[in-house]
C-alpha cells in the first residue's frame, strides 16, 4: 500500500467487465421431462460492456455500462469506483490481467491502489460470480433489438444486484479476502 493509505481503512474491491449482447447465452431452465423448450437465439452482433466492482464487506458496489472495454471506459469505471469508497478509507481493487488494465494511460485516483491477479486465475476474482449469476438469472434467454436494449437490460440486473445487499455478500465474499 502507498505511504499515504497506511493510516487508514483499508476495503477490499473486486473489478471485472462482462459483454453482453445480441449473440447472447442460453441456459438451462425448467421443462417437462422429455420435452424440448424453445428459446430466442440471436445471431446479430451488437453488444455493450458491463464494468462492475464490488466490495463484499461493505455490501455495496459499483458499475457503468460503456460500448467498448478499453483503456478509456476502465478509466472511467476507476472514478466510479472512487466515489464508492468510503470517506477517508483506501482500496484494495483486485482485477485481472486485460490488456486496457496495465496500460499506462491508466489513472488510477489517489484512494485507490490496484492489485492485478496471476493470469489465467479467474476463480480468485469474486466478480466473476457477478457475471455467472446475471447471466442465470437475468441476462439469458433474451432479444435485445437495440442496443439501447442491451444498456436497460445491463442497468437493470446490476441496480437489481445492488438493491440486493446480502446477494453482493453472498456472490463474492471469500475468507481469505479480509484486511486483519
Amino acid at each position: 500500500m502507498p505511504e499515504h493509505a497506511k493510516a487508514k481503512p483499508i476495503e477490499i474491491w473486486f473489478q471485472d467487465e462482462a459483454r453482453v449482447g445480441q449473440k447472447g447465452t442460453l441456459t438451462r431452465i425448467w421443462a417437462r421431462k422429455g420435452s424440448r423448450p424453445r428459446t430466442v437465439c440471436d445471431t446479430r452482433y451488437e453488444w455493450a460492456y458491463l464494468f462492475g466492482a464490488v466490495c463484499p464487506e461493505r455490501k455495496t458496489g459499483a458499475g457503468i455500462v460503456m460500448p467498448y472495454a478499453n483503456t478509456e471506459a476502465m478509466n472511467r469505471h476507476l472514478e466510479e469506483i472512487s466515489k464508492a469508497v468510503s470517506p477517508g478509507a483506501h482500496a484494495a481493487l483486485v482485477f485481472d490481467g486485460a490488456g486496457w488494465h496495465g496500460s499506462e494511460e491508466l489513472k488510477i485516483p489517489d484512494n485507490i491502489t490496484a492489485i492485478t491477479l496471476p493470469p489465467y486465475s479467474p476463480e480468485l476474482n469474486p466478480a466473476e460470480n457477478i457475471w455467472e449469476y446475471f447471466r442465470k438469472n437475468h441476462l439469458s434467454n433474451r432479444l435485445y433489438e437495440t442496443y439501447d436494449d442491451i444498456v436497460d437490460a445491463c442497468c437493470d440486473a446490476w441496480n437489481a444486484l445492488m438493491a440486493a445487499p446480502e446477494h453482493i455478500a453472498t456472490l463474492t465474499q471469500r475468507r481469505w479476502a479480509k484486511v486483519s
